[in-house]
């Protein structure tokens, strides 16, 4: 599956790239960026792959975090897609910025006018994942994370605790942790899947967590308390059970900006380096 190079610029040890590519799962063109530290030839590194929060496309994690420095330093590479598809114009997609484009919810639609194209969760978890990232970078599928803000936190631990066999390290900035319930989730998941509550539940972190069973998981999670969202995300909710457990940490007067998410950004790198490099 050819990626198409868009940039390529230097930072740190290794290098900032951007492709854009046609994608079969959701029938346009998407564009991610990826950062690769330099590596022997042969190397294979531990990657991560970043899912951001509504409005952004792949750029502002890239231009404003600040995570080249960490990802570098800890020989990590990292993904980070954009939020919805882009290539297609559908009717009303454009018309809220918390829904449509932008707003893609890391979900796989049903609804028949909104299935055909916005399939984020096929596109992270297996397009994006197991076939376009190993045709660009030299990526350990054995050693994959997942971690994400806002919306792209809520992606983050739905993606990770639904797929344990292929993200071993999951951690979460100001996550929408309880979709099902609150006014931006329930937007989206009504739009994308229609009014049937039970299948909103796949789409939940503190769902999911109620009955997960998989392999052991410690999920960290930093939330600000000063964000201005917080009845939104819900952070009270995410509870730890036998298979998971969960540091949330809430870190006075920080609220929902860039500005919170690089002043924890490195970390979050100690805490996927740790696992995946064990």
């Amino acid at each position: 599956m050819a990626a198409t190079l868009v940039s390529k610029n230097q930072s740190f040890q290794g290098k900032q790239y951007v492709y854009k590519h046609a994608s079969p799962t959701t029938q346009c063109g998407m564009t991610f960026g990826v950062y690769i530290p330099d590596h022997e030839p042969d190397e294979k590194l531990p990657t991560l792959f970043y899912l951001s929060g509504l409005t952004c496309t792949h750029a502002n994690f890239m231009e404003k975090s600040g995570f080249q420095q960490y990802a570098s330093k800890h020989k990590i590479i990292v993904f980070h897609p954009d939020t919805s598809p882009r290539g297609i114009d559908i009717e009303g997609d454009s018309d809220s910025w918390d829904f449509g484009k932008g707003a893609g919810f890391y979900v796989n639609a049903t609804v028949e006018k909104w299935a055909k194209n916005y399939r984020m969760y096929d596109y992270i978890v297996k397009e994006l994942l197991e076939e376009v990232a190993p045709s660009v970078a030299p990526i350990d599928l054995g050693r994959v994370g997942i971690f994400g803000h806002s919306m792209g936190g809520h992606g983050a631990l739905t993606i990770g605790l639904r797929n344990p066999e292929k993200f071993k390290s999951i951690s979460a900035f100001a996550p929408i942790c309880n979709p099902i319930t609150v006014p931006w989730g329930q937007k989206a998941l009504t739009g994308y899947l229609g009014p049937d509550q039970t299948t909103w539940q796949p789409y939940d972190a503190s769902e999911i967590l109620k009955t997960y069973q998989g392999p052991r998981r410690e999920i960290l999670v930093d939330q600000g308390a000063s964000d201005n969202f917080l009845e939104q995300l819900k952070p009270e909710t995410l509870k730890p059970t036998e298979h998971a457990g969960v540091v949330l940490r809430i870190q006075p007067e920080f609220d929902h900006s860039y500005y919170f998410i690089a002043s924890f950004m490195g970390d979050h790198f100690e805490h996927h380096a740790r696992i995946l490099k064990a």
